[in-house]
């Protein structure tokens, strides 16, 4: 490699469903730009309604609205939900994974009887048939013995399924503590290093 050339960006695709929890999406978002890696970003029309009833944000053409002060907003590109024209829609041009954060029940459906109705799912169903990373992140809760079965359905095809559920033993002392708990896990699945929430250190740090 020349001196010049700089190394491949990592990319991957996060898709944001209807589900409640958009403060899951937007603190992935920056977590992932904070590692440096690129993002081809979808919203659906319900996922944009979630983002302004629980956040206040209003999203329309400009990404760098959910990013800290100071990130690369160039990093982010957002796809309309309905392209499935776009080039996320194609295994030549996927990322190396896909994303669902949150995910709703109705997108899990979708996705697990093959739907590719929009961007969203045509991602998901291409991760699937490459044998790239599909991560869904369901919020919903109780779950039914549909909805059980269409998660069963999905990571019998090769998706991991990350509820959210944060965990409580790193002490949370926020809202954003737990968010980001789930987030960090997020990002480990797909070996992005990310440096919001420490590793467990079986709690020498809490003695």
């Amino acid at each position: 490699m020349s001196p010049a050339a700089k190394p491949d960006v990592r990319r991957v695709f996060l898709g944001v469903s209807g589900a409640s929890g958009a403060l899951y999406a937007v603190r992935t978002l920056q977590m992932l730009v904070a590692a440096g890696v690129a993002v081809d970003l979808v919203y659906s029309g319900a996922a944009r309604r979630v983002l302004q009833e629980e956040t206040s944000l209003i999203l329309q053409d400009d990404p760098s609205l959910l990013l800290e002060d100071g990130q690369d907003a160039s990093l982010v590109k957002l796809w309309p939900h309905g392209d499935i024209g776009a080039p996320p829609a194609s295994g030549t041009a996927l990322g190396e994974a896909v994303l669902l954060v949150p995910c709703s029940l109705s997108t899990v459906a979708g996705i697990a009887h093959g739907s590719a109705a929009n961007l969203l799912e045509r991602a998901a169903q291409v991760a699937l048939k490459e044998g790239r990373k599909l991560l869904v992140v369901p919020r919903e809760a109780p779950l039914g013995r549909t909805h059980l079965d269409n998660l069963s359905k999905l990571a019998w095809a090769g998706a991991t399924v990350l509820p959210a559920s944060p965990g409580f033993y790193h002490q949370p002392k926020t809202v954003l503590d737990l968010v980001d708990h789930v987030c960090a896990k997020i990002l480990a699945c797909c070996d992005i290093e990310q440096t919001q929430v420490p590793a467990w250190d079986g709690g020498l740090s809490q003695a």
